[in-house]
């Protein structure tokens, strides 16, 4: 019981920051406080969040390196989209932003199930090497895309717009230049209400019998797999559920755009590692020093512009300090010295001692 109250209040506290964040946010809003170039990363800021703390769930609780993050969220986006601009006028904007939310994260977690069944039964380096391979995949196929309606239905090419063969009507997706025309409903408080489902959806899932699993496929295969454990079921149900709360995110960024393109600055290989910067800064397997990397490590950026195009060597130089002071043998065992449990337990010894 001791161990459920210390685990609700830690949750609980993590609500409490998103919630007292988005309390000051407001009031500096209303206040005018805030700028219009802060302004336009609130809801970039809850989208790395969800993207990050969706990421810790692979990397952090299940313990495989996973670098197509980007591709569950172009999945997301680029679905959602493409049924927003389909119905737009058609139906309630409210309910037309739901049913997007739920067609993106279902999309992308379809993906992440194709995608996991061959993938999962890969380890360390090739894993991710697959991973990061499908983000591409996916991100050069949307580019070759081309996609119209008009009275007579849909067509489809993926050669040019002029293949479309249409009388009349409008070009959904047009290749390179993507989909244009995406409702505007995403907002700060939308954003904000997705962060903390995610966060409820992810540390339910860590505190629960599942989550316990998963956690020890993490620590011991073969141990686990003795017990009776399904390692195939639960790295599955890990990676389809970080696929989609990827889609979700995707959904909330498609939708904060007027055109949305499959670019390498959006959904590329840096937009997979600049996501695995933010789970190994804020702590491997810390759900709460994911969400708090992500929005220092956006902000910092535009805080420091002088430093902008220097931000992926900085990441690169982060993730390698990180990783040796995570896993440097020298580095655990000076933790495991200088942990505060440690010196607690020492001047109890040197108390008892006189």
């Amino acid at each position: 019981m001791k161990k459920l109250n210390k685990t609700t209040k830690n949750n609980l506290i993590t609500y409490g920051i998103v919630i007292l964040a988005y309390i000051i946010v407001e009031a500096m809003l209303a206040g005018g406080q805030i700028s219009s170039l802060m302004k336009g990363l609130l809801v970039p800021l809850c989208v790395y969040v969800i993207l990050a703390v969706s990421l810790n769930l692979v990397v952090g609780i299940l313990g495989e390196l996973s670098l197509g993050h980007a591709g569950f969220m172009c999945v997301g986006a680029f679905s959602s989209a493409f049924f927003s601009k389909c119905t737009a006028g058609m139906m309630p904007d409210g309910l037309r932003f739901f049913l997007a939310l739920l067609i993106g994260a279902a999309v992308a977690a379809l993906f992440g199930l194709i995608i996991g069944i061959p993938v999962l039964r890969l380890k360390g380096d090739y894993l991710a090497i697959v991973t990061l391979a499908f983000g591409e995949i996916i991100k050069n196929l949307i580019n070759v895309f081309f996609i119209g309606k008009d009275a007579n239905g849909f067509h489809f090419s993926m050669k040019d717009a002029m293949s479309l063969n249409m009388d009349g009507g409008d070009v959904i997706i047009n290749g390179p230049q993507g989909i244009t025309g995406t409702p505007n409903d995403s907002t700060f408080t939308i954003g904000v209400i997705l962060v903390l489902i995610t966060l409820v959806i992810v540390l339910h899932l860590i505190n629960s019998r599942d989550g316990r699993a998963i956690m020890s496929i993490r620590d011991n295969r073969i141990a686990a797999e003795s017990v009776g454990i399904n390692i195939t079921k639960y790295k599955l149900m890990a990676f389809i559920i970080s696929a989609a709360l990827a889609g979700v995110a995707g959904v909330l960024y498609a939708h904060n755009l007027a055109t949305l393109t499959a670019l390498p600055k959006n959904f590329g290989y840096n937009q997979s590692i600049m996501i695995l910067v933010f789970v190994v800064l804020g702590g491997i397997g810390s759900t709460r020093g994911s969400m708090i990397a992500a929005v220092v490590l956006t902000l910092l950026p535009e805080l420091l512009r002088g430093l902008n195009d220097y931000r992926m060597l900085i990441y690169a130089i982060v993730l390698i300090v990180m990783m040796l002071l995570n896993w440097s043998p020298k580095a655990l065992e000076m933790r495991e010295r200088y942990s505060p449990k440690r010196l607690l337990a020492k001047r109890k010894e040197a108390k008892e001692a006189k």
